[in-house]
């Protein structure tokens, strides 16, 4: 994981200063993404937060088959559904359906669009303090070359190649927090059986996640 910038850490200590002053109601936490979102990990991160004893509402926005043009447009639709959830935190990984090679296909500069104004929405939301939400963008895991249609060997290039990097740059651009959920699964393809991780996937998912809260919440 990469660790935040200057402006990126000064907003964390703020947060957590948030945060500390707040514990007995809880920290608020919307985990956004595609279907790696939707399927599981949210659940995992929520048994994690319980087992340290710590008050949280992890809120699953995941939609499963979403490329970051559709996920865009239910977000449009949900504006004020979304802020009135008064999240602290915002946990945004996408892309892994901007790489299919059928209609769902994404190019490079509509991901670019899309996901700028993804951050835009989410960074627009105020927490129940009424300071802002912080957002943690996230790199998308390997597309497995012999994960079947509608991937390929192209999907897989266009992760490393042009996904990632993009992720990476907008970033650094906004002084997001970025987490490698990337390296997670490259280290460990075992935990990849397509696209989607195995159980025990979803879980480091979700450890890794943890992980980068620490400077937020602990």
């Amino acid at each position: 994981m990469n660790k935040p910038g200057t402006i990126g850490m000064c907003a964390a200590a703020l947060l957590a200063l948030w945060f500390c002053g707040s514990k007995t109601f809880g920290v608020i936490i919307i985990c956004a993404g595609d279907s790696i979102t939707e399927e599981a990990y949210p659940r995992f991160l929520q048994q994690i937060f319980k087992k340290e004893g710590r008050r949280a509402r992890v809120l699953n926005y995941g939609k499963s088959g979403h490329t970051t043009g559709e996920y865009l447009k239910f977000l449009r639709g949900r504006v004020a559904k979304v802020k009135a959830e008064t999240p602290d935190l915002v946990l945004l990984q996408l892309g892994t359906n901007d790489v299919r090679i059928d209609g769902d296909r994404i190019g490079l500069p509509d991901f670019e669009r899309n996901l700028r104004e993804i951050v835009a929405i989410f960074r627009g939301c105020r927490n129940r303090g009424g300071g802002p939400t912080a957002v943690l963008l996230a790199t998308i895991p390997p597309s497995p070359e012999n994960t079947p249609h509608p991937f390929s060997r192209e999907s897989a290039r266009r992760v490393v190649e042009e996904i990632n990097p993009a992720v990476r740059a907008l970033a650094a651009e906004l002084a997001l927090p970025l987490v490698d959920n990337y390296a997670l699964f490259a280290g460990a393809p075992e935990l990849l059986s397509d696209v989607h991780p195995s159980p025990e996937g979803y879980r480091r998912l979700a450890l890794n996640w943890r992980q980068a809260l620490r400077p937020f919440l602990d």
